[in-house]
């Protein structure tokens, strides 16, 4: 796999080493057995996958040389260039600007654009209507796109089945920067609407089997469907894809259950007559930072922390994963340890910092597991690794884990 260019300030000596090692001795990566760093009273259990992916070391490296190569003129990027906020203001501070929030809402108009200008398209892509809006005004999009190479597959894989005249249903989240330029794609090709969870998903089965009157689904998902979308055709044939972040075990159940809707409601001899044969359309890192998480739970421990931006769709599924099985702390930094008694921390369900004490247990050995979402630099999490040692009189120094994995 290709190396990136990306600022060392993101990299950790330690990370990229424990990294090195785990994949020469998995060149296959069948094995997802968290990494075990012994401090003695602190044991840290770290994923086998996690931080930056393809798509995000991608972003980042075309961003920087983007800087670098164009002194002197304006750079503008559609978007935040990933969900991470050290990555993000790091660019700023390069003098980039930002035209629009994470959730597309204008902050520098579209009409202050010069054609020298350079615009960048972020990782997670952009609608049709901007790119033809940019393309219109003569700026050059093609060697500043950063959309990701897996997100574009979700693009492709629409267009298939478009041409299949299957309507197009998107699991993900409506104002999810992705979502919107998945949508943008899919709906020019064919009939589309988004489903954001199972909930909505079971809602929109019942205008598949018209348990619903049709008459309602335009207000039940207002802004979530195609323009000219009709309830009472457009639901006989259909495939779903997804917003490349989601929990892969959502999308799968959400496709069974319309899948199921399809075959008790129309009776195929062809499956394939009503519903789209549509693999799984998560990428790979996606896909891996959630099976190491899930191999990771499977140690007994006393905590989870997850290092991340806190608006990033795939760092906030894998601490969904971690909830289920015991206390998690989402922070997007270090400095959010505040001591051994008291974290802050971020509730995404309710968009909200919380500031728990004794987060810490008092007890002989501690054990934490660690991981960070696919925007996450590696070095905040070695930062995170850092701080929770200061709060323990350490049996072991870090240089010492180091000689372990044979790292020094």
């Amino acid at each position: 796999m290709k190396n990136f260019d990306v600022p060392i300030i993101y990299r950790s000596p330690l990370i990229t080493a424990i990294k090195k090692k785990r994949k020469e001795e998995d060149r296959m990566k069948k094995n997802f057995s968290p990494t075990l760093l012994d401090f003695g009273p602190l044991q840290i259990y770290l994923a086998r996958h996690f931080g930056f992916c393809f798509g995000v070391e991608n972003a980042i490296e075309i961003a920087f040389r983007t800087v670098e190569e164009n002194p002197g003129k304006r750079i503008f990027l559609l978007s935040e260039m990933i969900h991470n906020p050290q990555v993000n203001a790091d660019l700023e501070l390069h003098g980039v600007q930002f035209m629009q929030d994470t959730y597309g809402n204008q902050k520098i108009s579209f009409d202050e654009l010069k054609q020298n200008d350079i615009v960048i398209i972020p990782a997670f892509g952009t609608t049709l209507e901007i790119e033809s809006l940019l393309n219109q005004k003569g700026i050059q999009t093609e060697k500043y796109n950063t959309t990701c190479p897996f997100v574009e597959k979700v693009w492709n894989r629409s267009e298939v089945i478009a041409k299949k005249n299957y309507t197009i249903i998107i699991h993900g989240k409506p104002k999810h920067e992705e979502t919107r330029a998945t949508f943008s794609h899919a709906s020019s090709n064919a009939p589309s609407v988004v489903v954001k969870d199972m909930s909505e998903a079971k809602e929109l089965a019942k205008y598949i089997s018209e348990k619903n009157p049709p008459e309602k689904f335009y207000q039940q998902f207002e802004g979530q469907y195609s323009k000219g979308f009709d309830v009472t055709k457009d639901l006989q044939r259909i495939g779903v894809v997804n917003q490349t972040t989601m929990l892969a075990s959502d999308t799968q159940a959400i496709a069974d259950l319309l899948k199921q809707v399809m075959i008790e409601t129309f009776k195929p001899e062809n499956i394939e007559d009503r519903f789209a044969d549509t693999r799984d359309t998560l990428c790979y890192a996606t896909n891996d930072n959630q099976t190491a998480v899930s191999e990771m739970l499977k140690t007994e421990a006393d905590l989870a922390i997850v290092v991340g931006g806190y608006n990033s769709s795939n760092t906030s599924h894998l601490v969904e994963l971690c909830e289920e099985k015991l206390p998690t702390y989402f922070i997007n930094n270090e400095e959010k340890i505040l001591s051994a008694k008291e974290i802050l921390h971020f509730n995404f369900h309710t968009k909200e910092e919380l500031l728990t004490s004794d987060w810490l247990p008092s007890r002989q050995t501690v054990k934490i597991l660690l991981t960070s979402g696919a925007s996450c630099p590696d070095a905040l999490v070695e930062g995170v690794i850092n701080k929770i040692t200061t709060l323990f009189g350490l049996t072991k120094k870090k240089k010492d884990i180091l000689s372990e994995f044979n790292l020094s």
